[in-house]
């Protein structure tokens, strides 16, 4: 049987976040496999109530885990490494990273208390990771964190480029530039490029892409400007930003103070691993409380509206000491992702209510992406000339626009979402198979499927509120005809103008003293009846229609 080479997305394919991608050669059915990334996306109150992160359900790979050979993860960003320590254990493969990105990483599995023996750190090319028939470097590329890196996957059916996420900027700030020199030499090397995979993202945002260079006079003069205290807020894996955002603070005589733990534990890593020369010195909440407003800078977590980050706290009241008055000003030194834009929105009308001046990145005075824009990925097909491009990384509609743009230059393209499996080894893409795909949710400290019922029966106690009746079966089996009603989530009187749940016990006792023999011996009907009389009544009162536990209590013969 002939081998082949395949592609399948479990995540990041049709949406944003949460990437999780598999490569395969050999023959079709015991290809051996190669992961990329194992990332994360959060939950909201509208569709995940109460879940704290949302990933890729690895069931196909953990039945397919005797034939995977690694993982590799191209860079720091939670969408790309935010799952590992949750999900390692489910594969229990190596994982192979640059330095940066494997402090990260190694952070991950440690708080999951997993071992860190299986994490590899590696140079970037021409050194080259051997993972069964693969042979993979990883590149260099810009982007929003330091040390991204795309991947050069070579295969017998010939070589991949997985792009990650990326841009073109020659001048960073912090971490290495886009050299096109050197990705002109990879596209000219062996038979060239068969397949590149990119990054979807801008594929609307119609003008080149800007550097994070040019931030740095805007954001001073920003800074220079404001009379009272200043507070900015943007990604805290953003370490280019941040610096720029310190340094303009000191530059107009501001002491800098930083909130949020994740935000201090990213300058702290990519200090240890060398990626940052330099930082401003930093104080604490306890002294910038203490100083002139007009001498501090605050850099807080939470640009994405996130209800227990820094900014968050700041726009509810004091926070650490710190407290914000009329007069001072708040920069949001970010684009809002979206579906965080309620969020976002909230802190903004919080702040506001306190009288402080907000200024955000609508406008691209304080902020780029840190991803390729449309003439950027244009660019880049003419730069490497593949055979094939797949897109990835973006919702539907991104990828079918970018599949538009490569097939206009007359390059093989396919949309794959997650699920889609892809035979690369021809002359054009190929869908071979589609492997059920889902969502894994983290729900406090325990992973649970998304299709487990847990958050689906938590929407709609949200929507319809809650109700728990409980009724006692004597020794005869005769039901008693009182029942008790207990509700959550439901107004206490309905149009009858007395209280709901004695509305619920009478109706409910006229069926306990009326209700069949048979009925009562079989738990199942019982509730069935009771479940359908408290709903009912429900309805007609308060126009709901509950959740309703029932709780069956029989008393045994003496």
């Amino acid at each position: 049987m002939a081998e082949r080479l395949i592609y399948l997305p479990l995540g990041g394919a049709g949406e944003i976040g949460m990437n999780a991608y598999v490569y395969g050669y050999g023959e079709p059915g015991r290809e051996r496999l190669i992961v990329v990334d194992l990332g994360v996306t959060f939950g909201d109150m509208d569709s995940a109530p109460g879940i704290d992160l949302i990933m890729a359900d690895l069931a196909w790979l953990e039945a397919n885990r005797n034939r995977i050979d690694a993982i590799f993860i191209t860079h720091g960003h939670e969408d790309h490494v935010g799952a590992l320590g949750l999900l390692w254990p489910k594969l229990q493969k190596p994982v192979h990273c640059r330095r940066f990105t494997g402090a990260l990483a190694r952070l991950k599995l440690e708080e999951a208390g997993q071992p860190t023996d299986q994490l590899h750190i590696h140079a970037p090319r021409p050194a080259v990771v051997e993972a069964g028939p693969f042979k993979v470097q990883f590149v260099p590329v810009s982007h929003s964190i330091p040390e991204s890196s795309a991947l050069i996957i070579d295969t017998p059916a010939g070589r991949i480029v997985h792009t990650g996420d990326f841009k073109l900027d020659g001048t960073p700030v912090v971490g290495e530039a886009f050299d096109p020199i050197l990705w002109h030499e990879i596209a000219h090397e062996g038979q060239g490029i068969k397949v590149l995979t990119c990054d979807s993202t801008n594929v609307f945002s119609p003008h080149p892409g800007r550097s994070e260079a040019i931030l740095a006079n805007p954001i001073l003069d920003f800074v220079m400007g404001q009379k009272q205290m200043v507070v900015a807020t943007t990604f805290a894996s953003n370490i280019a930003r941040l610096r720029t955002l310190a340094e303009a603070g000191v530059a107009a005589g501001r002491k800098i103070c930083l909130l949020g733990r994740a935000m201090r534990r990213m300058i702290t890593v990519a200090t240890e691993t060398g990626i940052l020369d330099r930082f401003p010195a930093v104080i604490g909440p306890e002294e910038a409380a203490d100083l002139p407003r007009d001498k501090v800078m605050l850099i807080v977590t939470g640009s994405q509206g996130e209800r227990r980050a820094a900014s968050a706290q700041l726009s509810r009241g004091r926070y650490l000491g710190v407290e914000l008055k009329e007069g001072d000003s708040f920069l949001f030194s970010s684009r809002t992702i979206p579906g965080n834009e309620r969020g976002v929105i909230r802190i903004m009308n919080a702040l506001s209510e306190k009288g402080v001046d907000l200024y955000d990145a609508d406008d691209g005075v304080y902020h780029v992406s840190g991803h390729a824009n449309r003439p950027d990925i244009q660019a880049v097909h003419e730069l490497l000339k593949p055979q094939i491009v797949i897109p990835m990384h973006g919702e539907h509609m991104h990828l079918r626009e970018h599949a538009k743009l490569a097939e206009a230059r007359g390059i093989a393209s396919a949309i794959a979402t997650n699920g889609t499996m892809l035979d690369l080894t021809g002359d054009a893409p190929r869908v071979v198979d589609q492997i059920d795909t889902g969502r894994l949710y983290l729900d406090g400290s325990v992973l649970i499927g998304a299709m487990d019922g847990v958050v689906r029966d938590r929407i709609r106690m949200a929507l319809n509120g809650h109700a728990t009746v409980s009724v006692i079966i004597d020794e005869d089996d005769n039901p008693l005809p009182d029942a008790w009603v207990e509700l959550s989530g439901l107004p206490e009187t309905g149009r009858a103008g007395v209280p709901l749940a004695s509305n619920i016990e009478s109706e409910l006792a006229e069926f306990l003293e009326r209700v069949d023999g048979k009925v009562v011996m079989d738990d199942d009907k019982l509730e069935d009846g009771i479940r359908k009389i408290t709903r009912q009544v429900a309805m007609e009162e308060i126009g709901k229609k509950p959740e309703v536990t029932v709780i069956i209590s029989r008393l045994a013969a003496e």
